[in-house]
């Protein structure tokens, strides 16, 4: 599921306690981010169109339908397939020669890999 960074921001309150009513969604994202009402509302719709969010009454009360974990391992696979041409290999290359990884993380990252399999 491929959701913009605004879709992202409505998400994010809702990860981070669900289920909202939509004017609560309205007051934290004024809040945090200086969205206005209609702003707000229609992100929130946007989210309901794509099947991220479910709405019901009374009230406007949203909740996720899909978690955190299900949008970051669309949103990585996404990114794979345009930037790496679907190659894990050519992204974690990519990664590590502008990023750098520590010894530690290495060690961690070696012991996934070898879980995975």
């Amino acid at each position: 599921m491929k959701l913009f960074d605004s879709e992202l921001k409505v998400m994010e309150v809702l990860w981070e306690q669900e289920p909202r009513s939509a004017k609560e969604i309205v007051d934290l994202l004024s809040q945090r981010i200086g969205w206005n009402k209609n702003t707000t509302y229609t992100v929130i719709r946007k989210c309901i169109e794509k099947g991220a969010v479910a709405r019901e009454e009374p009230g406007f009360i949203c909740r996720t339908l899909v978690s955190r974990d299900e949008v970051a391992q669309s949103e990585t696979e996404q990114l794979i397939d345009k930037m790496f041409g679907g190659s894990s290999e050519l992204f974690f290359s990519s990664f590590l020669k502008h990023q750098g990884i520590s010894e530690e993380d290495a060690a961690r990252l070696a012991e996934m890999i070898r879980d995975s399999k």
